[in-house]
């Protein structure tokens, strides 16, 4: 559930017409709800709440620093991939010691990063990685703590691009060569075994591949225990879906169920991964209608938001709900909602059967809290768009839009250019 509803005709962020907003702070803009950000996070913490748990929030899903702060003042952890993404979680004060780290492709400046911090643990993708840090904690003469993350070889019925957890993908380490691996790292001097790491893929919107993939793990680590193995943590990832159109996902509290059954009891704390499920239905992003234009046998709506600003479209081909800020009367018209960008691939929906609109009014695309910022560019030389949290009649800007100068002010022109 979320906080975007009309009111008579127009649409509201909680207690706020989108239109004021859109007005006052300029398109394309990012519009979040306090209430459902919460909402949803809280969702995850009372599902797990009887058993020993951390809820890391996948930073990737949308990296905004007032996202994280609400998150942390929670009691919220973090899931990151990269150094970048570890600064953010800590400037927005969450807890080193809520923060596991994930991610292929872990450099060396990153890894000492999170050393220093002091980190929960790194999801170790492979052996080489393991081996570069206890390269790494030997130098600062630490012990890393680590879990390997396990590839349990489950089709998660997802998007390809999104799948994480088969053996086609390039995440984790095989589930058959999982017991060497932890040998292995048992054998080396400054690695701390202390975790199983499990994820699968993302939009995820049915219980049983988690529930699968879990039992497949639950195996490995009864296995590891058996080998004196000290496992404090099982990190079961993220994954869930969201409802983008009419999906009918599992609420956190269902999923739980399902997976606290399994575990049994066992003696460990679980860490959990929820990004696009606590996020994406908690933003949405305002456009204003730039031009009408009718082609041969197709009509264009032409929006200020492309491609740069909201990727998903373009990159998986993915739905997104399309309304209007203000409801009208008019006929239904079948369109081609697209943006500003000089790329065909350039569109926010295709075909979309949507109310005709007039040049200047606003369209609001749901469900795009998630890898809707994250995921923009500066492509074209478009300008970040702004983003803005709404809590009951509040508003505030919480990232400025951005300028032309900004585009170049990292730039610099060689001597012998001048």
């Amino acid at each position: 559930m979320h906080f975007f509803n009309y009111k008579g005709n127009e649409l509201y962020a909680e207690d706020l017409p989108v239109r004021l907003l859109a007005e006052k702070y300029g398109t394309p803009l990012y519009i979040y709800s306090y209430k459902t950000l919460l909402r949803h996070f809280r969702a995850y913490d009372e599902a797990y709440k009887s058993y020993p748990h951390v809820v890391c929030y996948a930073v990737k899903a949308n990296t905004s620093r007032a996202v994280l702060r609400l998150l942390a003042k929670n009691g919220g952890g973090a899931d990151i991939v990269s150094g970048g993404e570890l600064f953010r979680a800590m400037n927005a004060g969450i807890s080193p010691k809520k923060i596991v780290y994930a991610g292929v492709g872990k450099t060396e400046h990153e890894i000492r990063y999170a050393l220093k911090a002091g980190i929960m643990m790194f999801n170790v993708e492979s052996e080489q990685e393991l081996l570069e840090i206890d390269r790494v904690a030997s130098d600062m003469k630490v012990r890393a703590p680590i879990a390997l993350r396990i590839n349990p070889n489950i089709d998660p019925k997802t998007h390809p691009y999104i799948s994480t957890g088969m053996k086609k993908n390039k995440f984790g380490i095989p589930i058959q060569n999982a017991i060497e691996n932890y040998r292995l790292a048992a054998g080396l001097k400054n690695i701390e075994v202390v975790g199983i790491h499990k994820h699968i893929g993302s939009q995820i919107t049915e219980v049983s591949p988690f529930v699968d993939a879990l039992k497949r793990i639950l195996v490995l680590l009864d296995e590891l225990n058996s080998r004196q193995f000290n496992i404090r943590y099982l990190d079961i990832g993220g994954g869930l879906g969201i409802p983008y159109l009419d999906e009918k996902p599992p609420r956190p509290s269902e999923l739980a169920r399902n997976l606290l059954t399994l575990i049994n009891k066992r003696k460990i704390t679980l860490v959990m991964e929820p990004g696009r499920s606590i996020v994406g239905n908690a933003g949405i992003l305002v456009t204003k209608t730039l031009y009408l234009k009718k082609g041969t046998g197709k009509n264009f709506i032409i929006v200020d938001a492309g491609m740069n600003d909201l990727m998903r479209p373009s990159l998986y081909d993915a739905y997104h709900h399309i309304i209007p800020v203000v409801k009208n009367r008019r006929a239904y018209i079948k369109a081609d909602i697209v943006g500003p960008i000089c790329e065909s691939g350039d569109f926010l929906a295709k075909d979309r059967k949507i109310q005709n609109v007039n040049q200047g009014e606003y369209l609001s695309v749901m469900s795009a809290g998630a890898y809707g910022i994250s995921m923009s560019s500066n492509y074209n030389s478009r300008p970040t768009a702004a983003e803005v949290m709404v809590n009951g009649k509040r508003h505030s800007i919480i990232r400025e839009r951005g300028t032309y100068e900004d585009l170049i002010k990292d730039e610099r022109v060689p001597s012998y250019l001048r």
